[in-house]
């Protein structure tokens, strides 16, 4: 009896359905987290009887066969990338995204990472960064007599300097992907590179294909609660369902083995 096993890699699926459920709901309040989505496949089939075989010297056929599975299995936990509410912050140096494209990061390895929080700050020497501190390319400088900034949709960085005169900083850059969903997280609000998201494509904002930038405000997550929590419920039923399966197929064992 094979059913012991099969309802243990369901239960197995249902689990890590569960964890990746929780946090979703962890990072409700994230800035710019996108949320995940477990994706399961059936596993590997036992051919009792093979749909098609020959059943007589006639040429009759088998019309549909003997097919036994063998459970489940996680094939993917995609990520959705679709666009978060953005949420007024009244903060000069916060920046959503409206539509396509990552803000990219300066790493301290060198490797440039990507991400859709835009909560920046400015170091000691004027320099936008995260807030962990990482460089926001393409490296803007702001000096610290500088008033009245602004972000304009197209990425241009503005404001009166000490002398008041307007000067213009710089402009962001933003990068989009073929499979942005092959992106890889690595925490921190930042996602690196892949070989199955394909190349970054680095333009400014506004540009044909990308989003444009919205001062003073952040992209919040993309999690509804209204999902999760149906999706939870799912997940746990499911889960009940196939620990009753294996409480059965203990109580036939048990049944077989009493037998005199």
């Amino acid at each position: 009896m094979k059913a012991l096993h099969i309802a243990a890699t369901g239960m197995k699926a249902q689990e890590l359905n569960v964890e990746v459920i929780s946090n979703n709901v962890a990072n409700m309040r994230t800035t710019g987290y996108k949320r995940q989505r477990a994706e399961f496949q059936d596993l590997l089939y036992q051919n009792l009887r093979r749909m098609g075989a020959d059943t007589s010297n006639t040429g009759t056929i088998v019309p549909t066969g003997v097919q036994i599975g063998s459970g489940v299995k996680t094939a993917a936990t995609g990520r959705i990338m679709s666009q978060g509410t953005l949420e007024e912050t009244e903060k000069d140096l916060d920046v959503a995204i409206r539509g396509e494209g990552f803000f990219q990061i300066d790493l301290p390895d060198g490797t440039t990472a990507y991400t859709r929080d835009g909560s920046f700050e400015l170091d000691a020497d004027g320099n936008l960064v995260t807030v962990d501190g990482y460089t926001v390319q393409p490296g803007l400088t702001i000096p610290d007599d500088t008033r009245d900034i602004t972000i304009s949709a197209d990425g241009t960085v503005q404001g009166i300097d000490g002398a008041g005169n307007a000067v213009t900083f710089g402009q962001f850059t933003l990068a989009r992907f073929v499979n942005k969903s092959g992106l890889e997280a690595i925490g921190d609000n930042l996602f690196l590179e892949t070989a199955a998201s394909g190349a970054a494509q680095v333009d400014v904002p506004n540009s044909d294909g990308f989003g444009d930038l919205q001062q003073k405000y952040l992209e919040m997550s993309n999690v509804d609660a209204v999902t999760e929590i149906s999706d939870l419920i799912a997940a746990q039923r499911a889960y009940e369902m196939n620990s009753k399966i294996i409480q059965a197929a203990d109580e036939m064992y048990s049944t077989t083995s009493n037998i005199r």
